[in-house]
């Protein structure tokens, strides 16, 4: 089911720090018209823990309205750091059409250990009225999870995958991937490494850097092609040389497609050079077939 290329969108703001919807709503048609399966609503590249519950809404809203005319699938980011505001957040997403999985990430900052993880995805996934994509950033949750815990949680009736953000490929993850479930889809996090996931029998990927270039990282998606991941890593690398989204929002303005480049506190906007060499990267993959 799940199964492509799904962007995770910035969310735009206008100058007096409003969510500009419509730049919002112009983006989601662009990625889908240039090959994305899908959309990931409130990950985070939308900077979801700068947004008030209005504009999540009002964010979601859109989103869904766009994936819904297009016929793409819709993920929407709805995890957090404790258990009930998660079920609470899951709940929530019976309302929102077209939602065809959760996001829900490891809880962070906690550091609960690997069997209370598990058992909080078992409490998520049972209330959940639609299957769990669980997000795993070990460098962002402060929570490392190994080969037999990211079985268990594979193995949770109600859990249909995973984003993969382990920052490598390493031995667990080795394992993991070839001892998972025929049908438990895993997603690429890690732009850099999208090619490896693939060829380890990876589903997709949820990728914040084909906000451009989409058609390429669509085709890597779905023919694993070691030229495309080689050609397009420099832009990759340049589009998280600093926090993200801060960069690629800077692109996107440069472009004319957001209105501005602003992030929200405590994040900062990316430096002119950040972008200048991102705008670089971007140019000289344009010329490469």
């Amino acid at each position: 089911m799940l199964r492509g290329l799904y962007p995770p969108l910035v969310t735009p703001f206008d100058g007096d720090d409003r969510v500009d919807l419509g730049a919002l709503e112009s983006l989601a048609v662009e990625l889908i018209d240039d090959g994305a399966s899908g959309l990931v609503a409130l990950g985070s590249t939308a900077e979801p823990f700068a947004l008030s519950d209005a504009e999540s809404g009002a964010v979601v809203e859109t989103i869904a309205r766009v994936c819904v005319d297009r016929g793409v699938q819709l993920i929407v980011g709805a995890g957090t750091v404790d258990t009930r505001a998660t079920i609470a957040r899951h709940e929530a997403l019976a309302e929102v059409p077209g939602v065809t999985a959760s996001l829900a990430v490891v809880p962070y900052y906690m550091r609960p250990g690997e069997a209370a993880v598990v058992a909080h995805f078992e409490a998520v996934a049972a209330r959940s009225p639609v299957p769990v994509l669980v997000y795993n950033i070990p460098y962002r949750t402060g929570q490392r999870l190994g080969a037999d815990a990211l079985l268990e949680i594979a193995a949770i009736d109600g859990v249909a995958g995973m984003k993969q953000s382990g920052g490598a490929i390493d031995e667990d993850g080795v394992r993991f991937m070839a001892s998972r479930p025929s049908e438990f889809a895993v997603l690429c996090g890690d732009d850099a490494f999208i090619l490896s996931l693939m060829a380890l029998g990876g589903a997709g990927a949820i990728a914040a850097s084909a906000h451009f270039a989409t058609d390429r990282f669509a085709r890597l998606v779905a023919q694993a092609d070691g030229a495309d991941a080689e050609a397009l890593l420099p832009l990759v690398l340049a589009l998280f040389a600093e926090p993200n989204p801060a960069v690629l929002k800077g692109v996107l303005h440069r472009q004319g497609r957001i209105p501005t480049p602003d992030v929200r506190m405590p994040m900062a906007t990316a430096s002119e050079a950040a972008v200048d060499r991102a705008l670089g990267a971007l140019e000289s993959l344009s010329l490469r077939v």
